[in-house]
């Protein structure tokens, strides 16, 4: 079957509506796309591929040209019923606009893999911001992010609508209260039987589908080996280590489909490459609330297989990954207004104590929800700093450094855990201290957000100063509330398939598809950031790493373009001279 652009761009029927796939053309993805995806651009030598340019307000999308690419790349039968768009494979694509058109013809081609929760849209900054150092460089460079399969049952119907409408209700009244857009309901997050077939997409299906991917755009393995540069965040650096050392046609004798032949060099942003379980021997932690202690617990790997899809008690689940994409909406949408996405929220468990775990201000707060966090009086930004940024949230591994919020008291942070050296020191937390709003269900207060470039300047508060500096900003609030909105293949994951990490935990057991110097064999970019957990050294003859000052785990991905030092952002210069040297 042809594809259609609604299941190119996850925007395909409701789960259980599948007999509808066949009817969903072009007329269809162009009303509910609106302005925001242009014409698909049908490739004719590669039958099935569909390609869509995407209208972004990137301060660089003059320069650099995205879209959204897709193939057909059928699951085996073994893995049960799915979507149609479930058996295609997609990308988010990063070119210069005064660059060659064919991917073929560029002088490198970066190929990234997501990290936990993550989806193709994590790259939107990091991306535009290398091809264009590149371009400086006399390089013409394509940056790719992959998508994993399990985004293909997210339906981004009611935000695609508001970026349209430019209304936030257009997207809360479609996911929340039953509203029909584009002749289309929301018909809840999937579970059950219609995400049972995650099961069989673990780490060989993860590999193998990256794989078939750089055959299917790059038939030549010769011009793949030489222009081809492989890495990953986060997670995605350890899923790298993995292909680069895969025998793809189980023959050791042979090299030609080994995962270091697809590529000339690795790239690590906030990880390392290497073929092995992430984040081993994380010691002891501090009593936390399974809330706290159950994402921890994903990223080491400490899963099972229970359930198809990782999906915790609050704070990560399809609910509230989606609601993360909501709250850049509003602050992409409305950044200065107070009525924005938590008045809107469902009142429900996972909401209410994803809420409480990060907002609450100490354990009290935490467990009685009083005061309730929902009376915070605060912009969209505001709301999405506090959510988000190093100074509030309270978990490493989602934290960005986007300024710090102002126009009100605040105080220490005493939830999940007081800031105290040994637990900053710890990583899992990040490196900043913590502050918490301390005024709540007053309607003459309005928290307000200062953006990176903001802080230490005149508008700052009496207290911000003992929680951050210029030095330790270096994302903008704006360009992260658009990275998590705008893209048609998005920031966030809502079905993160347990079965790669458990693949990933379980790592003695592929050792027979394995070449083991498949790392070694290539050159590797090692960016690291700061405030995040201590990355272990490697063995690797032929690595260059730096150390970001500043940056949090988030930030290697998010950070703008043009930094509070006068200098441009760090790793799209290191990238961009790995990729041009």
């Amino acid at each position: 079957m042809d594809p259609t652009p609604a299941a190119v761009f996850n925007t395909h029927e409701p789960i259980g509506g599948w007999g509808m796939r066949a009817m969903m053309g072009a007329a269809l993805a162009a009303a509910v796309m609106g302005s925001v995806l242009t014409a698909p651009v049908v490739s004719a030598e590669t039958s099935g591929r569909t390609e869509m340019p995407y209208d972004s307000s990137a301060p660089l999308a003059g320069e650099v040209l995205g879209s959204v690419v897709s193939i057909p790349a059928p699951l085996p039968p073994v893995a049960g019923p799915r979507p149609a768009a479930c058996d295609r494979l997609s990308y988010l694509r990063w070119r210069s606009a005064d660059g060659p058109e064919n991917s073929a013809d560029a002088d490198r081609i970066l190929v990234a893999q997501p990290g936990i929760f993550e989806g193709a849209g994590a790259f939107e900054s990091v991306a535009r911001n290398t091809v264009v150092a590149a371009a400086t460089r006399g390089a013409h460079i394509e940056f790719w992010a992959l998508d994993r399969r399990s985004n293909c049952l997210e339906d981004h119907t009611g935000t695609r609508a508001a970026l349209r409408t430019g209304s936030l209700d257009t997207a809360t009244d479609y996911y929340f209260h039953g509203a029909e857009v584009d002749g289309r309901r929301f018909a809840g997050h999937a579970s059950g039987a219609d995400v049972a077939w995650l099961s069989h997409v673990g780490l060989e299906q993860t590999l193998r589908d990256q794989y078939d991917l750089l055959r299917h755009e790059l038939p030549d393995p010769a011009l793949r080996k030489r222009k081809v540069l492989c890495g990953g965040h986060s997670l995605g650096g350890f899923i790298t280590g993995y292909f680069a050392e895969w025998d793809f046609d189980g023959d050791p004798a042979t090299t030609d489909d080994t995962g270091y032949n697809q590529c000339g060099g690795y790239f690590a942003l906030d990880t390392v490459i290497e073929a092995g379980a992430p984040f081993p021997g994380r010691g002891a932690l501090p009593d936390l609330p399974d809330t706290v202690s159950a994402p921890l617990d994903a990223i080491s790997g400490s899963i099972s297989t229970a359930s198809p899809v990782l999906a915790l008690p609050a704070v990560i689940n399809p609910e509230t990954t989606n609601l993360l994409a909501l709250t850049g909406l509003a602050a992409r949408l409305d950044p200065d207004s107070t009525d924005g996405i938590v008045p809107r929220m469902p009142d429900n468990p996972n909401v209410d104590w994803t809420l409480r775990t990060l907002l609450s201000g100490d354990y009290a707060m935490f467990a009685t929800g009083d005061p309730d966090v929902r009376t915070l009086n605060a912009t969209n930004e505001a709301v999405l700093g506090a959510i988000l940024d190093d100074n509030s949230q309270p978990l490493g591994f989602l934290q960005a450094s986007v300024g710090f919020i102002t126009g009100a008291p605040v105080r220490d942070k005493l939830f999940p855990v007081p800031g105290t050296p040994e637990v900053l020191g710890s990583g899992f937390f990040g490196d900043a201290p913590k502050a918490s709003p301390a005024v709540f269900a007053d309607p003459g207060v309005v928290y307000r957000w200062l953006d990176y470039d903001e802080v230490g300047t005149a508008a700052s508060s009496s207290d911000e100063a003992r929680y951050t500096d210029r030095g330790s900003e270096v994302t903008s609030i704006a360009e992260l509330a658009r990275n998590l909105s705008e893209p048609p293949l998005d920031f966030t994951e809502w079905y993160f398939p347990s079965k790669l990490p458990f693949d990933l935990a379980s790592a003695t057991r592929f050792e027979g598809h394995l070449h083991r110097d498949g790392v070694t064999r290539n050159p590797v970019v090692t960016l690291v950031a700061s405030g995040g957990i201590s990355l272990p050294e490697t063995d690797h003859p032929n690595e260059r790493r730096w150390v970001l000052p500043g940056y949090n785990h988030i930030d290697v991905l998010t950070a703008a373009a043009d930094q509070n030092d006068g200098r441009p952002e760090q790793v799209s210069q290191a990238l961009a001279d790995f990729a041009a040297g």
